[in-house]
């Protein structure tokens, strides 16, 4: 399909430029897919600022994508033309010994789309036939832009291995309210939450599950964890935010025999203390997960399809493409907003 379509490109840090590209050029096992709704995620700012992937800049940024197929390789099967798609953004070699492990996350030239390669901040984008997974007909635009985050969790969650009535603590109130809602839905509690000075979104992760909510910015959250559970620590935490202090802050407030789940991304050079003689004599366990893969796709649109997670209420903007930098910014220095939507076809802002 020749032409040419309107992108938002990250030259280098802090430099993103909205003009037009060439539109995607398919092979025989891909699929061009018409961009209808692409979220904003944390890792989307740490591309613009050089925190994350510099390497790979020039970029079209953005994976929180879905959108109609508009044009189909001859070798796409169980996908044409006009279907709405959400699309699993991770590329792997398939031949590797990590993918013949069944460790595609781990494949030794594992690229994303929209974090390595062009994603969803444009007109179009293509991806292989075989990662387009069919949407329901009834699932709204927006809750179909949730789908990826919600592989995040899936897996995350996966690589957890909560048990019934075990306690979770979550630290990050971004995606970490999709985190708690997850632990909920798994039978988990007591659910706690704890943001730094996100009063809106530690409400609505209440509105989703979280049995406590705890804000950093007005206490000590570690002294808060240990009330809660009468001094012992939490089964399990989920780190969100990508810290060294935040890292340190997990291990405190874990119990003896407990397990971390490193979900947030660090700066490459970043580095926490922690203590050994806490892993040998409080036999602590730390796993990591960095995003969602194959059947989570499946998983995480039958969870939204059938109410299970319901994240509306996260909903907050959704803006024209040519207002990307502009959120970025905004979502910043805006604690009101919690989820951010981009719509190459919007006009104008929607407010939900």
């Amino acid at each position: 399909m020749a032409g040419t379509m309107k992108a938002q490109v990250v030259k280098a840090p802090y430099q993103m430029e909205y003009c037009d590209v060439p539109i995607p050029e398919i092979n025989d096992d891909e699929v061009l897919i018409k961009v209808k709704v692409c979220g904003i995620c944390g890792s989307d700012t740490s591309i613009y600022t050089g925190k994350y992937a510099k390497d790979k800049l020039p970029l079209i940024s953005g994976h929180e994508f879905w959108g109609v197929i508009e044009k189909a390789g001859k070798n796409a099967r169980g996908v044409k033309e006009g279907d709405r798609v959400a699309v699993d953004i991770c590329l792997t070699c398939g031949t590797c010994y990590f993918c013949r492990r069944g460790d595609g996350l781990l494949c030794e030239t594992f690229t994303q789309l929209g974090i390595h390669t062009n994603g969803g901040f444009a007109e179009y984008v293509k991806a292989p036939w075989k990662n387009c997974y069919l949407l329901p007909d009834d699932m709204d635009d927006y809750t179909a832009a949730f789908v990826e985050p919600m592989t995040t969790v899936i897996h995350a969650s996966q690589r957890m291995v909560p048990a019934i009535a075990s306690s979770v603590a979550v630290i990050g109130s971004g995606l970490g309210i999709l985190h708690a809602a997850m632990a909920k839905a798994r039978g988990c509690a007591p659910v706690i939450v704890i943001g730094h000075n996100d009063e809106k979104r530690l409400a609505i992760a209440k509105e989703m599950g979280a049995d406590y909510v705890i804000d950093s910015a007005k206490c000590d959250p570690v002294a808060e964890v240990k009330k809660i559970t009468n001094g012992v620590g939490v089964d399990n935490v989920i780190e969100a935010v990508g810290t060294p202090e935040t890292y340190e802050q997990a291990f405190q407030i874990l119990r003896r025999g407990g397990k971390l789940e490193a979900f947030g991304i660090c700066a490459e050079d970043a580095a926490a203390s922690l203590r050994p003689y806490e892993f040998v004599l409080g036999e602590k366990k730390v796993s990591g997960s960095c995003a969602g893969i194959g059947n989570n796709w499946q998983e995480a649109i039958t969870l939204l399809q059938y109410g299970v997670i319901k994240p509306q209420k996260m909903f907050s903007l959704a803006v024209p493409l040519s207002e990307l930098e502009q959120a970025l910014s905004e979502l910043k220095t805006n604690k009101e907003l919690v989820k951010v939507f981009v719509c190459p076809e919007l006009t104008e802002r929607k407010y939900f």
